[in-house]
């Protein structure tokens, strides 16, 4: 190639390719989280957020392979800032009691701001796993629960506070953390209408039930610790 000849990166053609693919994509994006937040995860095809987007099927496939690829990529947004702010939190040392029970709040109510969603969400994660049969790969890019590891930012921190000792070694920062992510997806199909701060303090008594009883116990048997957010 001569050196005067164009890179695809300078190539107009190749710009205007590339501006337009970004742009059906975040079609399909927007289409997706508008016709799974209205319709479900079970009366939603693909041909319904094609048609939506104004593409093809085609168009759509060629974006993304599956349902399950666009529902993950869709929720990925709001699992990432959560990711974020674990890792700062591990970084900066602080108290991990306190970073969990804002992780935990913060799911809840993206949860229940987002329940329809979610609620789809779970749907696409349960029938993936029950087609594969096993936990998710990392290097699995199709698997919702990759694309949008909502476990994640808890095992992240659950991690760091049993290596601290801040919190029990047992269970393993994976379960612990798996166990509250289902219940939280869980609960958005079988109480859609759950306020956020009952789900928070659902999640947060069965968390620091397991990792940090004397949390519930010190405070008495009628207490409720995390029933307010002061």
């Amino acid at each position: 190639m001569a050196a005067s000849d164009p890179t695809p990166l300078d190539d107009p053609r190749a710009r205007a390719a590339q501006t337009k693919r970004d742009r059906t994509r975040r079609a399909l994006l927007d289409a997706a989280d508008a016709t799974f937040g209205a319709r479900g995860w079970a009366n939603t095809r693909m041909e319904d957020i094609a048609a939506a987007a104004g593409v093809s099927a085609a168009t759509a496939y060629n974006h993304f392979p599956s349902k399950h690829v666009l529902v993950g990529c869709v929720y990925s947004p709001l699992v990432h800032p959560l990711l974020i702010q674990a890792d700062h939190d591990v970084r900066t040392d602080r108290p991990v009691v306190d970073a969990l029970t804002d992780q935990v709040r913060a799911l809840a109510r993206i949860s229940q701001r987002n329940r329809k969603l979610t609620a789809a969400f779970w749907s696409a994660v349960e029938e993936y796993t029950i087609k594969i049969a096993g936990p998710p790969d990392p290097g699995d890019d199709i698997d919702p629960r990759t694309l949008a590891p909502v476990p994640q930012p808890l095992r992240v921190l659950i991690e760091h506070g049993q290596l601290t000792g801040e919190l029990r070694a047992y269970p393993t920062a994976l379960e612990a953390s798996g166990m509250i992510a289902n219940l939280l997806l869980l609960r958005s199909i079988n109480h859609p209408d759950e306020p956020a701060e009952v789900t928070a303090e659902l999640l947060l008594t069965v968390l620091f039930g397991m990792l940090r009883p004397e949390l519930l116990t010190d405070a008495g048997a009628q207490a409720r610790p995390f029933g307010h957010v002061h």
